[in-house]
């Protein structure tokens, strides 16, 4: 008997626990400080990198981990889906986040994958978010008014293919807190001239599969290479999150990572 057919009891054990990963879905808590524009704190559900080829939360139990709580917003970062005839799967996950109710909307920015689709295609996933009252930003600037104090929400266009512009996405922005949304974070490395209080994105999936580093991130550019791939961070003295997301890409697994929801909360 050769040692590969000695080993592949383990390697099978092995693989069916890195799939059993993928339905171990953390809700994580993060408290962020805010600035004098945010007279009570701010709730905001974020959810980043549904795959919904390989999502790993049904619609229904999505609804039964969040029914309980009370958002301002809900920020969507992007990586969707990879194929056109997903999209109807879509539309039960965004009937939850209407269900929700986040008192200042939702808002959505979309991923490399995203645009993998043909234009058109595209254009079916963007007006199937805008018809379930989803705000797609494109390099482009939503101001809101809570309590009398103004909030700019920042939508900055997938930086990992080329269609990241600042200059468009900040063009009006006023004074006030300047929440970032956007898929890919190493846009923040490029960000130096550009105010923002807290920034929300995702993109790696935590690594995914971390043996124990996630070297194979090393292709995407800078941040992984600085050890910054999930969680809370800092460059420059501005945080920014990113999520692990909530589904996979290639592989239906995930080693050293688990899928993610995380509620932020912006307190003084």
């Amino acid at each position: 008997m050769s040692l590969l057919l000695l080993f592949i009891p383990f390697i099978l054990i092995g693989i069916h626990a890195a799939y059993k990963n993928t339905r171990q879905v953390n809700i994580n808590r993060i408290d962020v400080g805010a600035t004098k524009y945010t007279e009570r704190p701010l709730h905001i559900l974020h959810i980043s990198d549904m795959h919904l080829e390989n999502i790993s939360i049904t619609a229904d139990e999505l609804h039964e981990r969040l029914k309980g709580e009370s958002f301002d917003l809900i920020a969507l970062t992007g990586d969707f889906l990879d194929r056109k005839w997903t999209i109807p799967k879509l539309v039960p996950y965004l009937e939850v986040f209407q269900r929700l109710a986040p008192v200042h909307g939702i808002y959505a920015v979309f991923g490399n994958h995203d645009y993998v689709l043909r234009p058109h295609n595209f254009e079916k996933l963007k007006s199937t978010l805008q018809a379930y009252g989803c705000q797609t930003l494109q390099n482009e600037q939503e101001r809101l008014m809570i309590d009398g104090r103004q909030i700019n929400i920042v939508g900055i266009d997938d930086y990992s293919t080329g269609r990241s512009d600042l200059e468009a996405s900040f063009k009006e922005v006023e004074e006030g807190y300047t929440l970032v949304l956007t898929h890919d974070p190493n846009v923040v490395l490029e960000m130096a001239g550009y105010h923002f209080d807290y920034l929300l994105s995702g993109h790696f999936h935590g690594g995914q599969i971390l043996y124990p580093k996630a070297y194979h991130l090393a292709k995407m550019g800078k941040l992984p290479r600085m050890d910054m791939v999930k969680g809370l961070q800092n460059y420059q003295g501005k945080a920014f999150y990113i999520s692990e997301g909530l589904g996979q890409t290639g592989l239906n697994i995930r080693v050293g990572s688990r899928p993610e929801i995380t509620m932020h909360q912006l307190a003084e």
